[in-house]
């Protein structure tokens, strides 16, 4: 049994499987040990009772799937069955029935499956339908062995109670904990994936950066050569050098990167630096692009405050800049971007929003994108993971979504480091 209630079996299964169980038991109760227990029995309306029963439970249990996957179809098959169990007890003895305490089982079910409110309302129903049998019980005195039976059965019902009120706190409280911690277990193992997938690409990254250094060196000379037979330049020749200078620039910066990042170099630096950094290297290395700047804060205020960076900082910030070129490229065949910057009004965050006009992201994809390598028609998402988890070094925030006019934005919210 112990097996069958494990988890090999769905939860709308174990519900079911319960349920059937209770059904079956009070069957047995009623037709093999009535007068064992001492059950007064009124079989025409329990003869109903069990027709409903069977009835209701055999729609649910074929409906069990759709009907339990949410929240308000599992609390109302719950709620009837409460319902059934109350007729079945009252019929079968009322107050005097020593199985009054199963009423605590869809109380049970609902602490560990339902919101906090659920068990709630199912206990409000049990004990009032059980105060009602006890009221009735009680207007006619009963001894037992020259016992007051009325004492007897005030105490089953405190006691009923009680345990209801313990199922329904302690019970509902450990499963919401319960919750909490598979929640922070999942994002643990995501932060873990994340990761092994960030070491793997810095390691292979660290592999073709070594590799390429020396072909780099190789063209440089080839290059010079080629100058040199040719005396004189040509458009050829000058694109051939820009692109090897950009190789060049670029694999220097992932060096100076991999060197800040290994010896946690991080240190404040303005905003203002920042930004002209940032339109010093878009000119440089991406000259074909279209930005249109909106800074939205004073010259003076952007040149009084800082954020934490690193050398990573401005190529995660770039690498999303040139995505977002990309998308505009093949959307409009412009590579055009719009960069906004906002200070939060109590002056402690900074937001830098990169703007697109590209297709936008499939909203199935847009919870994994920069915190998974996920596949895509455009690649992996290589880019973004880095960005990501660049910024979250920094104590940054990476946010993506799509823009109402079409695009996308991604917005980056710094902390502003306080000066005193």
């Amino acid at each position: 049994m112990a097996k069958i209630l494990g988890t090999s079996l769905p939860a709308a299964d174990q519900v079911a499987l319960l349920r059937t169980l209770g059904l079956l038991l009070q069957i047995s109760l009623t037709l093999f040990a009535a007068d064992t227990f001492g059950l007064s029995l009124q079989m025409e309306p329990l003869v109903y009772v069990f027709v409903l029963e069977v009835l209701y439970l055999s729609f649910t249990l074929a409906l069990r799937k759709p009907l339990f996957i949410k929240e308000g179809g599992l609390f109302i098959a719950l709620s009837l069955d409460t319902l059934l169990w109350i007729s079945w007890l009252y019929f079968s003895g009322g107050a005097t029935n020593a199985f009054i305490s199963l009423l605590l089982l869809p109380i049970a079910l609902a602490a560990v499956t339902l919101p906090i409110w659920a068990p709630w309302v199912l206990t409000a129903i049990s004990t009032l339908a059980y105060s009602v049998m006890i009221f009735t019980a009680l207007k006619s005195p009963m001894q037992h062995h020259g016992m007051d039976m009325n004492s007897h059965y005030l105490g089953m019902w405190l006691n009923f109670v009680i345990s209801a009120l313990v199922i329904t706190t302690s019970v509902a409280l450990i499963t919401k904990r319960m919750h909490r911690q598979d929640a922070l277990l999942a994002y643990m193992r995501e932060g873990q994936l994340r990761q092994e997938q960030l070491l793997a690409l810095g390691t292979v990254s660290a592999q073709m950066a070594h590799q390429l250094a020396t072909p780099l060196s190789s063209l440089r000379l080839l290059l010079d050569e080629v100058k040199d037979d040719m005396n004189g330049t040509s458009i050829t020749i000058t694109e051939m050098e820009t692109a090897l200078s950009r190789c060049e620039h670029t694999l220097n910066e992932l060096r100076l990167a991999t060197e800040s990042i290994r010896d946690r170099r991080q240190r404040p630096q303005k905003i203002i630096e920042i930004i002209e950094g940032l339109k010093q290297k878009i000119l440089l290395l991406m000259p074909q692009t279209e930005l249109n700047w909106h800074i939205n804060c004073a010259p003076e205020q952007l040149s009084e405050l800082s954020i934490l960076t690193d050398m990573s900082l401005t190529p995660a910030i770039m690498a999303l800049i040139e995505n977002a070129a990309r998308a505009s490229a093949e959307t409009i065949n412009i590579p055009q971007v719009d960069i906004g910057l906002d200070i939060a009004p109590n002056a402690d965050q900074l937001y830098l929003q990169i703007r697109d006009y590209g297709a936008g992201i499939a909203p199935s994809l847009m919870p994994q994108l920069g915190t998974l390598l996920v596949q895509s028609p455009k690649g992996l998402g290589a880019a973004l993971l880095l960005s990501h988890a660049s910024l979250e070094r920094l104590g940054a925030e990476l946010i993506l979504a799509n823009h109402p006019q079409g695009g996308t934005v991604a917005q980056i919210r710094f902390t502003i480091l306080k000066t005193y």
